[in-house]
């Protein structure tokens, strides 16, 4: 599912599409046979219940004073039938007629009606409404989706405050009925069938603490659920599993930030280091610049402690919204540049100094390595990328093959870029989030790197390609792919043979590296 015009990632059309994905993936589901048919019936008309509120309580109103009363009308046709499959889908079970055929009826009417929206009535909508109307309906589209119910009501109104009243009546009803029979503890899992056992029971730990999606809430209220570390402890609880790994100090120091202010780094020290100066790996956390902390990948970063026998120090930097791109970035450039100087200070050898990160995190150590290059500064002497966003651009078969992936997928890819790029479109160009746009010259300045990617990951595509970039360029690039497990895997080596295989590559990369110089 894509529209074939540019928005920007919080305009109402781009969000509809991202949900018009996530389902789509999930029919494929579906129709593929695999995956659990409960649970992803169920999350599909969780999905739909809440889109076609918005949609009915913010777009479509509008449409008949703008001259498109026979879309409004079809849409409005195309809901009903919508909601009364799912209705159908709620009270029968997998394998009896009439779930099976309410499935390829559902999967059918809601294409058709896709396509209407996204290459008709959508970009007729904006050509009448303008840019800059999308951009306010989307934040009123994603208020509306926090106030929605949780499930289809076909005979409730279906437009405007009429219908807004009777769903904010409707949700806390549902969430009982969610809660009591279980189905609230299954939203948030992958119910593709695509993950391995393992992968598996951590969505699935993650699902069981109730989270509501981040996509829809606002950054404040999304960084009060549970992370990907809860599900991880769940796990390692459930199973008697000790944690956290044990390292010889961990010590938080108060550090200049990029606007002259302070922030914090973290400082993981290796229990009986070697003598002499020890190497340093600045590990940068991810979040999509919005969500989690140097708390959320404490395991990533105990993990290389022990793994290299280096110090690991990660920057607490400042997030958007509260402060926009290219904030972030220049905190860990700040950062960077701190420990450097006072590497001695700390026992590590300011020579042998390394960047990674994981998802953002991977971006921002990247760019971090184009801007010292460009100052003429001395480079980490390697980097690690694990799941880097290396495009501002909803890029290759990942998008769509991985748009329902747990715990990030589309829609909240769109989400975080939203608050961090806010009020600056044109951060999404920037080198230093545009990694695919380098020059040849930009990436051949690049230090060795790893570059992890992984399956159910909708940042999968522009990671593999940003490897292939560098290895083109003649920098010494070994790119590491995992399949069966999803993003934000890298910090559960304690029940996930994957993350702690990517762990010792990276140590391996990185000890490599130290050991050369």
């Amino acid at each position: 599912m894509a529209l074939s015009y540019p928005t920007q990632p919080g305009d109402i059309d781009h969000l509809i599409a991202d949900d018009h994905a996530i389902v789509d993936r999930q029919f494929q589901h579906l129709e593929a046979g695999r995956g659990n048919r409960r649970v992803l019936v169920d999350q599909i008309s969780f999905e739909l219940a809440a889109h076609a509120f918005s949609e009915e309580v913010v777009l479509y109103p509008i449409w008949p004073e703008i001259g498109m009363s026979d879309e409004h009308d079809d849409a409005e046709h195309e809901h009903q039938q919508i909601k009364e499959l799912l209705v159908t889908l709620g009270r029968t079970d997998p394998g009896q007629p009439e779930f099976e055929e309410a499935v390829t009826q559902l999967i059918s009417i809601t294409r058709h009606h896709v396509d209407d929206e996204e290459n008709d009535e959508l970009p007729q909508f904006r050509a009448k409404a303008g840019a800059e109307r999308m951009a306010e309906l989307g934040e009123e589209f994603l208020t509306n989706k926090r106030m929605a119910p949780t499930r289809p009501h076909p005979h409730a109104p279906d437009e405007g405050i009429a219908e807004k009243i009777a769903g904010m009546l409707a949700k806390p009803l549902d969430h009982v009925r969610d809660m009591l029979s279980g189905r609230q503890q299954e939203l948030a899992t992958d119910a593709s069938g695509l993950l391995n056992p393992q992968a598996q029971a951590i969505v699935d730990a993650h699902s069981s603490l109730g989270p509501l999606p981040f996509e829809i809430l606002t950054p404040a209220e999304a960084r009060k659920q549970p992370g990907p570390d809860a599900a991880v402890r769940k796990v390692m609880a459930d199973r008697g599993i000790e944690g956290p790994e044990p390292v010889g100090s961990v010590q938080d120091l108060r550090i200049p930030d990029g606007a002259g202010g302070e922030q914090t780094l973290r400082v993981y020290t290796p229990d009986n280091p070697d003598a002499g100066p020890l190497p340093i790996v600045m590990w940068v956390h991810g979040g999509g610049w919005v969500l989690f902390d140097i708390d959320t990948y404490d395991a990533s970063c105990r993990g290389l402690c022990t793994k290299t026998g280096a110090i690991v120090v990660s920057p607490d930097y400042r997030r958007a919204p509260e402060a926009v791109f290219p904030a972030s970035h220049d905190d860990v450039l700040t950062a960077w540049t701190w420990v450097r100087e006072n590497a001695r200070q700390l026992g590590g050898d300011p020579d042998r100094m390394a960047i990674g990160g994981e998802s953002v995190g991977g971006t921002m150590a990247a760019s971090t390595s184009l801007q010292l290059a460009a100052n003429g500064q001395p480079l980490p002497v390697a980097q690690v990328c694990v799941y880097p966003l290396t495009t501002g651009e909803q890029f290759g078969e990942s998008m769509e093959d991985a748009a329902d992936g747990r715990p990030l997928n589309r829609a909240l890819l769109s989400w975080m870029a939203m608050h961090a790029f806010q009020g600056k479109p044109e951060a999404a160009t920037d080198p230093r989030v545009a990694l695919l746009d380098w020059t040849p010259e930009q990436r051949a300045g690049m230090p060795p790197t790893l570059v992890v990617t992984d399956e159910r990951d909708v940042l999968r595509s522009q990671g593999q390609q940003f490897a292939r970039d560098l290895e083109a360029a003649g920098v010494p690039t070994t790119h590491r792919y995992f399949a069966g497990v999803m993003h934000e895997f890298f910090g559960a080596a304690a029940v996930l043979d994957e993350a702690a295989q990517a762990q010792q590559d990276a140590a391996a990369h990185l000890t490599q590296a130290f050991s050369s110089r």
